[in-house]
């Protein structure tokens, strides 16, 4: 009985923080707990600049690995279709160089895209820590530091958006500096909440958000953000989070790899999004760990 209630007080105190019933409670009794950066720049350990390059970086191989699948969405923009065409030739020629195939594109899963782009795979597997379930591992390649590793999905909340009932028993609600809330759970309301808004935002073949983090085959291999348990006293934090808004020069065809979506379909802001960054090297085999409320001072 004693170690059932340690393990569960090791849980309560690993997601307490991203509990919101929770925070409406002790926010004013405990101000360390609020997520207080005074200055916006201080929040980032990476540029914007340098998250936009990654994210481009990783969708665009996605896209090109899927070609076969984008002829719809080409058909619509035949100057980006004239780009990709190029970006293709330049792949398959590489791919027959190492392959010695002159007959087809080869077909890569994304966890082989996210490899061969930016040198790393990571997955969900049950974590290090005793009773925190689910965690994120390194397991292919290597992590330099400052390297985007991760993205956090979920639907994104504006400052006074109902989100009381999807937060009740949810451990997998991430709050921003400003107070906005993305909820990353991938299962019951919060599961169908995001699913009901990224196909309201659809725009004819052109899909607004990822939908794929919700379900096991996952179309952007970083979009496992929300499994990264919090730091300990044994394991020290390697990542960071830090959020980014989405610019509105995004390229349209490449917004079916972001794993978030807004609730409110009238709201004209860009999109949050938090990426998780690596704080030191991560080597292959090692889990992530992050505090969920990161300042940098």
């Amino acid at each position: 009985a004693a170690a059932m209630l340690r393990g569960l007080r090791r849980r309560w105190d690993a997601y307490k923080y991203r509990f919101v019933p929770w925070l409406a409670l002790n926010l004013r009794r405990k101000r360390r707990t609020l997520r207080y950066v005074p200055e916006s720049s201080q929040d980032k350990i990476i540029s914007d600049e340098d998250v936009f390059e990654t994210l481009l970086k990783i969708f665009k191989a996605l896209f090109i690995n899927d070609f076969s699948r984008q002829a719809h969405i080409l058909a619509l923009l035949p100057e980006i279709k004239c780009k990709y065409l190029e970006l293709l030739t330049v792949e398959q020629k590489r791919s027959e160089v190492n392959s010695c195939n002159h007959q087809s594109q080869r077909v890569f899963s994304p966890e082989e895209v996210l490899f061969n782009t930016l040198g790393f795979n990571i997955t969900r597997d049950r974590s290090s820590l005793v009773s925190a379930g689910t965690g994120v591992f390194v397991t292919r390649g290597f992590v330099p530091k400052g390297t985007v590793v991760s993205m956090y999905p979920g639907t994104v909340y504006r400052k006074h958006e109902p989100i009381f009932f999807q937060s009740l028993g949810n451990p997998f609600i991430f709050r921003c500096i400003d107070g906005i809330l993305i909820d990353g759970n991938d299962k019951g309301l919060s599961r169908s909440v995001y699913r009901s808004c990224s196909r309201r935002d659809q725009l004819g073949p052109f899909q607004m958000s990822d939908e794929s983090w919700l379900t096991a085959a996952l179309q952007n291999p970083l979009s496992v953000g929300q499994y990264v348990n919090n730091c300990s006293h044994e394991k020290a934090a390697n990542v960071c989070y830090q959020e980014f808004d989405v610019p509105g020069y995004f390229p349209v065809e490449l917004k079916q790899y972001l794993p978030n979506i807004v609730y409110s379909h009238d709201i004209e802001s860009r999109l949050r999004c938090v990426v998780l960054v690596a704080l030191r090297d991560i080597k292959q085999g090692e889990e992530l760990f992050s505090n969920y409320y990161t300042v940098v001072n």
